[in-house]
């Protein structure tokens, strides 16, 4: 089964959001990498929004560097 990028992105997006990001901001110094990751966040939900299949390719990489 091919996994499109319009199936990937959401998927990671939803993934930083309900599990990297909570772990990051249950501790103090983890609020710079929070910041950070809601800044990809707001830029992959844009990417989203305008259809701009460059910069989603981006975001999604970019997503994918956020781990626990």
């Amino acid at each position: 089964m091919t996994d499109t990028l319009g199936d990937a992105l959401p998927r990671e997006m939803t993934r930083v959001r309900d599990k990297v990001l909570p772990a990051y901001l249950t501790i103090p110094e983890g609020i710079f990498a929070a910041t950070m990751m809601r800044a990809s966040l707001d830029a992959a939900q844009k990417a989203l929004a305008e259809g701009d299949t460059v910069a989603m390719i981006g975001c999604l990489e970019d997503l994918r560097g956020y781990e626990l």
